[in-house]
């Protein structure tokens, strides 16, 4: 029996599954064969498409021809491939399993009318990542400094509110369908930052997630479930959460059963433990191998995999010693457990050696530990860049880590054996983001999880035309204007060359350049009278240059080699030196914050004359933020100039006010 198709709450907005994007496949003759729970979804799909446009769709091959045929049967494409190709008139799409049929429509969707036009040969398309997940850090139960999501800017929890489900399925269900139409295919449905509320979902609370995995379901979306280290003391009463004691492996192994009971295709558990105050295996004189092992043997029978979270640090440190680097910890501390972890356990290692800056430099452990399967982590929710206030497109930053070599042969999306794993950007904002182009962020994690070589700037073309299916050119020249550049634009009037982290402590929004600058979080510029950024070559620094493979130690090493996008990251420079581009350091800073200004002051004229092409109330959601963006622009810019001139005595070259 088909599904129908869940249809967004009334003002929620219907993001890159309008109902004119599936025009072209509504209009036709369709055939749909074989016998899947996903079949039937693809069937509902395609039979409301045809009930809005006129077109039919049967389940027995009677009366052809047909425009279009999906179908099971194709062998060798695994679990969610697909093949699609064009003869005859007719289009046809084969796959394996109802994953695959189900991501072969959205193939197809895609593709419009382009997908009904002319022969073609046979294509195949799989996705290079097994998995493509989402974390959420929604909490249960309001926290009282986080609130309902930690680092959310798009409202409230999807899942949760006030302490329990909010039991708004359909909306959920909706959300699976926007995540399986760009290739999402797991989330986890709470923090990672375990707090009791949460910790309670493992044991007597697993129905309420069960109620959301069944409705992720129908579309693909396995649900995962983040669970603190320590829960055999607090849900179970133990005296010790010690990984190798038997009665903690067999107080695991049965909550792991019972989970598995409520959720039979229960994705597996993500974990952030000995890491900014959360429990781990260090409190009883063992190794992160240990303490993931533990988690992988309770899932290993069922099927299951833990996430163990690479983002381990001391964040205790004393700013004085400039010794110890935050940058160098994750390497220091899983390098030597390579070949140590089970099959089924994944090492979830951010894609930066930092915390999601706007510019870093790819994180050293990826390709580090040949023995383990590392998920690469980026952040689509956007704490350090803008915080979905400011429009910030992170594809192209993305498409930089996930092209990376850290490896002459391999490159960063090729090594990433456990997947990519994204922070949400998600919530029960009506555009989903907060700010309406967000949702390109989201789009584009999801299909470059699927395809890590593709092109940011074609991804985002899928992006605008699915979510404004009618748009005239003027439109995608538009959105291209104020998208293409926004990482770069954002880049430029916050931190400088690499050197990061001058935000406001604690919610990270605005500029605040000493704000961690003598904290223990490990996160400073060291700017001095004579120069800034941080000395972390092997020759006189901390040694994390030393972390990489070569070329790219050597590279690093050098200010004279450095990239001139990474400099303050790896180097201590005075304020003259000069870089690749012939300027100085200190007018470079002056010169980009200006520049920075300038292109959001453009965007926001740009997006004004697109008044009359995106809807009133998207438009004017997105005017306001630009607004605020401007605002804030102008803020860093100021500030950041400021404290510059008063370190370097260096005046502007161009004779430009410098507050």
């Amino acid at each position: 029996m088909s599904l129908p198709v869940p249809v967004p709450p009334e003002g929620v907005d219907p993001a890159w599954l309008p109902s004119a994007a599936f025009r072209a496949v509504g209009g036709r003759r369709t055939l749909i064969r074989g016998s899947d729970p996903l079949v039937e979804t693809v069937h509902g799909e395609v039979a409301e498409a045809c009930r809005r446009f006129g077109g039919r769709v049967v389940r027995a091959a009677s009366d052809g021809p047909y425009d279009l045929v999906l179908g099971l049967g194709a062998d060798g494409l695994g679990e969610e491939g697909f093949a699609v190709a064009r003869s005859g008139g007719t289009t046809t799409v084969t796959a394996s399993g109802g994953r695959g049929l189900l991501y072969g429509l959205f193939h197809v969707v895609r593709l419009g009318e382009a997908a009904f036009r002319g022969d073609w040969a046979p294509e195949t398309h799989r996705p290079a990542h097994a998995l493509r997940m989402l974390d959420h850090w929604d909490n249960v139960a309001v926290h009282p400094v986080m609130g309902q999501v930690e680092r959310g800017y798009a409202g409230g929890s999807l899942f949760w509110e006030d302490g329990r489900a909010r039991g708004e399925l359909g909306r959920v269900r909706t959300y699976g369908r926007l995540l399986a139409a760009c290739g999402v295919n797991a989330v986890c449905v709470n923090n990672v930052n375990v707090h009791a509320a949460e910790a309670r979902l493992l044991t007597d609370r697993i129905g309420e997630v069960a109620d959301l995995a069944d409705a992720l379901r129908p579309y693909g979306v396995r649900t995962h479930l983040s669970v603190s280290f320590a829960a055999p003391i607090v849900l179970g009463g133990l005296p010790t959460a010690d990984p190798l004691d038997v009665s903690v492996r067999d107080w695991w192994a049965g909550a792991t059963r019972r989970v598995y009971e409520a959720i039979p295709d229960f994705g597996g558990y993500v974990v952030k433990a000995d890491s900014e105050g959360q429990p781990g295996p260090f409190a009883y004189g063992r190794s992160h191998a240990d303490g993931a092992n533990l988690l992988a043997a309770a899932l290993e029978p069922h099927g299951g995999t833990v996430h163990w979270r690479a983002f381990v640090y001391d964040h205790r440190q004393d700013w004085r010693d400039r010794t110890t680097d935050r940058a160098r910890a994750a390497y220091d501390h899983f390098v030597p457990l390579d070949g140590e972890f089970a099959a089924n356990a994944v090492l979830q290692v951010k894609h930066g050696p930092m915390d999601f800056q706007v510019r870093e430099p790819v994180s050293p452990l990826i390709g580090a530990m040949p023995s383990t399967r590392p998920a690469v982590e980026v952040q689509a929710t956007q704490e350090y860049t803008g915080q979905q206030r400011h429009v910030c497109w992170l594809g192209p930053m993305w498409s930089e880590v996930l092209r990376f070599r850290p490896e002459q042969d391999l490159c960063v999306g090729e090594l990433a054996r456990g997947g990519l794993v994204a922070v949400s950007n998600a919530g029960d904002d009506p555009f989903w983001t907060g700010h309406p182009l967000a949702q390109a962020n989201l789009y584009t994690f999801g299909r470059l999880a699927w395809r890590p070589d593709a092109e940011p700037r074609a991804v985002l073309d899928e992006w605008i035309a699915l979510t404004f299916p009618d748009a005239p050119a003027p439109l995608a020249d538009g959105l291209h204007a104020v998208l293409d550049g926004s990482w770069r634009t954002y880049e430029k009037y916050t931190a400088p060359l690499g050197v990061g982290w001058m935000v406001q402590p604690g919610h990270h929004y605005g500029p605040s350049v000493d704000g961690y600058e003598y904290s223990p979080w490990g996160t400073y510029h060291f700017a001095d009278r004579d120069g800034v950024g941080v000395d972390r070559s092997a020759a006189t620094g901390t040694g994390y240059a030393g972390q990489y493979a070569k070329p790219w130690s050597e590279l690093y090493e050098s200010r004279d080699t450095c990239p001139d996008e990474l400099l303050l990251f790896f180097h201590h420079v005075p304020y003259g030196h000069v870089l690749k581009s012939g300027k100085t350091v200190i007018q470079h800073i002056y010169d980009t914050h200006f520049e920075g200004v300038q292109e959001v002051e453009e965007a926001r004229r740009v997006w004004a004359g697109l008044a009359d092409l995106v809807g009133q109330g998207r438009h004017a959601r997105v005017a306001e933020r630009y607004e605020e963006q401007l605002r804030s622009a102008r803020e860093w810019r100021d500030q950041i100039n400021s404290y510059f001139f008063r370190k370097s005595g260096v005046p502007d070259e161009r004779g430009r006010r410098i507050y």
